[in-house]
């Protein structure tokens, strides 16, 4: 779940040493940070509450040169600082990690409502029929593809017309608007 953080032996000795100049001491208030810790990633609902205070503690001894160099206070104000950060994170990735609800495929429902696709369908291309071609070759193109090959499409579109891509959507937008007209005017004509 996370990057692996590796720290040498030195480096451990140097954030207990942090902790306090005395080794039994420094050993203590380790604990007593990890189980703080714990407790908090637990109070905050965290399935994986040791291996997210172990992840505190590995993230904060892998910078302990730094620390020591620039940090001042109380060290234990600056692990659940780092906490603080990676409660965030693990909710953001469990937010991600869930999984979305289950959708019926699309179903028209009544015949009624299978006809009335059928007719916007029907209207759609007649509409496609009365632009120009250029009109209609536009439309198409820009409305091609998928995330980032609709977004290189557009550009490209935007280059080969030698337009500005606001200008290319300006027009775009006119023939949208032009057949929605048109497909609204058919349906009401065929009902």
């Amino acid at each position: 779940m996370f990057r692996e953080l590796t720290f040498n032996q030195t480096q451990f000795d140097l954030m207990l040493k942090w902790l306090g100049d005395d080794r039994d001491a420094a050993g203590k208030k380790y604990e007593e940070i990890r189980e703080n810790l714990i407790r908090l990633f637990t109070w905050r609902g965290c399935y994986n509450a040791e291996e997210l205070s172990d992840e505190v503690i590995n993230r904060v001894t892998v910078k302990i040169e730094n620390l020591l160099a620039h940090y001042e206070g109380d060290p234990a104000r600056y692990f659940y600082g780092v906490a603080k950060k990676l409660l965030l994170e693990n909710q953001r990735k469990q937010r991600l990690q869930t999984p979305l609800p289950e959708v019926a495929a699309y179903d028209p429902g009544t015949p009624e409502e299978h006809s009335a696709l059928e007719l916007i369908y029907e209207c759609l291309a007649a509409c496609m029929k009365e632009l120009k071609p250029a009109e209609s070759s536009l439309i198409v193109s820009y409305y091609a593809g998928e995330k980032q090959e609709k977004i290189r499409g557009r550009k490209g579109l935007a280059r080969q017309s030698g337009v500005a891509p606001n200008t290319l959507r300006v027009r775009v937008y006119r023939i949208r608007e032009t057949l929605e007209k048109c497909i609204k005017r058919c349906v009401n004509q065929r009902k």
